[in-house]
C-alpha cells in the first residue's frame, strides 16, 4: 500500500504518467468535462471531498510548474483562491475566462471532479520535472 496521501488508484496513476507541462485539472462538482480527458470523479456528496483536500493530495505528488484558473474566481470565491494560492507558493498562476479554462480543460490528461460546490473553484496544473 502507498505511504502518501493520494490512495485513489486512477488519480494516481495519472498523477504517474505525466510528463513536462502535461495537464491535471481538479475540479468543483459543477466543472463541464469534455470527452477528450479522463474523467475521475471522486464527488460523493455536495462538498465530499472538498476541493482543497483533492488538490492538497495531488500536491503531494505532482510537481507543478504553474497553474490556471477562472479569472471569475478572484470576485466570485476570493476565500477559496486564497487557499489555493496558499497552496501552490511560489508557483505562478494565470488566470483567463471561464470560457477559456474550460477550453484548456479539453487538453487535459485528466479531470479529478470534486463534490466541491463553490463558484469557480477549478484549477488547472502544469506538470513541471523534478530535476
Amino acid at each position: 500500500m502507498k505511504k502518501t496521501r493520494l490512495i485513489n488508484a486512477p488519480l494516481s496513476a495519472v498523477v504517474a504518467t505525466m510528463g513536462h507541462t502535461d495537464r491535471l485539472a481538479v475540479a468543483d462538482a459543477g466543472l463541464p468535462i469534455p470527452s477528450g480527458p479522463a474523467r475521475i470523479d471522486l464527488a460523493v456528496t455536495p462538498g465530499t471531498p472538498a476541493f482543497l483536500d483533492v488538490l492538497d493530495a495531488v500536491l503531494e505528488e505532482l510537481v507543478v510548474e504553474k497553474a490556471v484558473c477562472a479569472v471569475e474566481i478572484e470576485e466570485a470565491s476570493p476565500k477559496m483562491l486564497k487557499g489555493i494560492r496558499e497552496r501552490l507558493g511560489d508557483v505562478p498562476i494565470e488566470f483567463v475566462p471561464h470560457e477559456e479554462f474550460k477550453r484548456l480543460c479539453g487538453g487535459a490528461k485528466a479531470v479529478a471532479r470534486s463534490g466541491e460546490c463553490t463558484p469557480y473553484a477549478n484549477v488547472l496544473l502544469y506538470s513541471g520535472v523534478a530535476f
